[in-house]
């Protein structure tokens, strides 16, 4: 990069660049010299659309980075998450189990197949799925001879992986299959246990990820699906190419969809791909200071579980109970200091389209809703900019 050029971190953080009046911005695309050539050679390459060399090559070194077998690019981490749905037989008036605790992208795709989401609560250790609440309702189920759920769908929220042996046990004495939702946790992984070495997305039979403007690694938009099976990778490519016969002239042997990740989105994906390390390591760099930060002070921290290897994609806090003051006056004081901060996600059992869905629990994530906020930790999120977090942080609590 040239000394003219502006890095990305100045164009992000400098004061009206993001927000106003110089807000700090909570997560923002770390864009350099190797995401810029390899777009432009996309684009003088003359595969600008969802053919072209670096769409395979991602796929490949995505496949090697998290150890499946298979990764098929895709529009999105929604369009990853309906597809990997269908691929595993989820149709009209199936149930589907999922988080509660979620962005709705997670759920919206079981509503695409016609299907049914069934909510379940978070656990207050990891913030993901509770493993009690799941196997309680699956034994329920076999007990009174109902209808099993087609699919359970895990969500590794905020980076944090899910505490996946109870949950795979659960699942596995009721024949079930799983579906990972790692769009938030690209990086994660287990270190203890039966899934040491695994990276999120890898233990189910299908995993999905997302590749947002503010992931941890970015294709302006897009996702990915990975699994070991041949037969459904296979399928999958199928149906995201509007399911079109291969060597035959238009011919379209079921209804597809429009799903592939384009040769340009791809070009830069695989640029940031091959930054990862060091977007993991910032991550990490950034909750550790902000850990030692704000350990006196009456929040709650981050999940930090051992064996469960989190990249803390939004680094989110809970407001104390019980001081007169809460998530809103927190937000309203951050807010005031440039510090761009948000709060987490309204249940989905209180979502408007999801308002009958059967939901088992419901207390923990109304508790991470209302509490709960995330702050700025963009993998590029200078030293200065961090100081100001952490000074507008503590005077709230002064």
């Amino acid at each position: 990069m040239s000394s003219t050029e502006p890095t990305h971190a100045t164009e992000a953080h400098a004061p009206g660049a993001r927000g106003p009046e110089g807000t700090i911005p909570l997560a923002v695309p770390n864009i350099g010299e190797l995401e810029r050539r390899y777009v432009l050679e996309a684009v003088e390459s003359g595969f600008v659309s969802s053919v072209g060399p670096f769409v395979s090559e991602f796929e490949r070194r995505f496949a090697d980075r998290v150890g499946a077998t298979h990764a098929i690019a895709c529009a999105s981490g929604t369009a990853a998450i309906h597809v990997g749905l269908l691929l595993l037989g989820v149709g009209r008036d199936d149930d589907v189990v999922c988080s509660d605790f979620t962005f709705v992208g997670s759920v919206n795709p079981i509503a695409y197949c016609g299907a049914r989401p069934v909510l379940v609560d978070s656990e207050t250790a990891t913030w993901n799925l509770d493993p009690a609440l799941l196997a309680a309702e699956l034994d329920r189920r076999a007990v009174a001879g109902e209808a099993q759920p087609k699919v359970v769908e895990i969500v590794h929220v905020l980076g944090q992986p899910a505490d996946m042996e109870p949950l795979i046990d659960a699942c596995d004495r009721h024949g079930i299959p799983v579906l990972e939702d790692a769009a938030e946790s690209l990086g994660a992984s287990w270190s203890t246990g039966r899934y040491a070495g695994r990276h999120t997305g890898t233990v189910g039979r299908i995993g999905c990820f997302s590749f947002n403007g503010n992931k941890i690694a970015t294709t302006g938009g897009g996702g990915m699906i990975v699994t070991d099976d041949d037969d459904l990778a296979a399928r999958a490519r199928h149906l995201t190419t509007q399911a079109k016969v291969p060597d035959v002239g238009y011919l379209h042997d079921e209804v597809g969809y429009n799903y592939r990740l384009t040769n340009l989105a791809a070009g830069l994906g695989l640029a940031q791909l091959e930054r990862l390390e060091e977007f993991v390591d910032a991550k990490h760099h950034i909750a550790a200071r902000y850990d030692a930060a704000f350990a006196d002070l009456p929040l709650v921290l981050p999940p930090r579980v051992e064996g469960l290897d989190a990249t803390y994609w939004l680094y989110s806090v809970l407001v104390p109970e019980g001081d007169g003051r809460g998530r809103d006056d927190f937000l309203a004081h951050l807010h005031a200091r440039g510090v761009g901060a948000r709060a987490l996600w309204r249940p989905l059992h209180a979502q408007p389209p999801f308002l009958g869905a059967p939901v088992l629990g419901g207390a923990v994530g109304e508790g991470l809703f209302g509490r709960g906020l995330s702050l700025p930790c963009a993998t590029d999120l200078t030293r200065s900019d961090q100081d100001r977090v952490i000074e507008a942080v503590r005077s709230f609590f002064a």
